[in-house]
């Protein structure tokens, strides 16, 4: 399961970072273009850039899909819970357990429509307008994300059916900064 966070971790943070590389990279080309310095100028004129918003897009459907599945392991996803808390524990046990599946069964659903989706995408020459990589490639990310996601419903379900607990995350917590301890 570690080498799976970890992956699912380092992917978001690479597109994450990858995206915000190839703006800064198409916003800086933009502005440096706007100059009138013939060498320079000339130079960025000939470089085509329209290829940095449509990546970015396909990279921001690539981390949304995997970080869907990352808020669900990590229980940072937002949650109308009031009614449910009032329930006796017994009944909210089966409401949160009946959450937690049908979440299983609806990213499972998208999953493999997903995957038909992209199966049948995948038989055709369609490819993309700037990047030009064939549409399979960038449509794979809704049967990968929604299976993780599927995934991660059931094994949250399975660990609160063992323990009782839900993730919760701590949003005063920053990972890698220990309390200091007083003596």
């Amino acid at each position: 399961m570690k080498f799976l966070n970890h992956l699912e971790e380092w992917l978001i943070a690479s597109l994450m970072g990858a995206a915000t590389l190839v703006t800064f990279f198409a916003v800086l080309h933009r502005y440096l273009s706007g100059f009138d310095i013939p060498v320079v100028q000339d130079a960025l004129l000939k470089m085509n850039t329209s290829w940095a918003q449509e990546l970015t897009i396909y990279m921001f459907v690539w981390m949304a899909k995997f970080g869907a599945a990352y808020g669900v392991r990590t229980g940072i996803h937002v949650g109308v819970d009031v009614l449910i808390n009032k329930l006796s524990p017994t009944r909210r046990n089966h409401f949160v357990i009946l959450g937690l599946l049908a979440g299983a069964i609806f990213t499972g659903i998208v999953g493999t429509l997903g995957g038909s989706f992209v199966w049948e995408i995948a038989h055709t020459d369609q490819t993309s307008a700037d990047l030009e990589i064939p549409m399979w490639w960038v449509y794979l990310a809704i049967p990968l994300g929604s299976y993780l996601m599927c995934f991660r419903f059931l094994q949250v379900c399975w660990t609160f059916i063992k323990t009782g607990e839900l993730p919760k995350h701590d949003h005063a917590h920053v990972e890698g900064l220990e309390e200091e301890v007083k003596a």
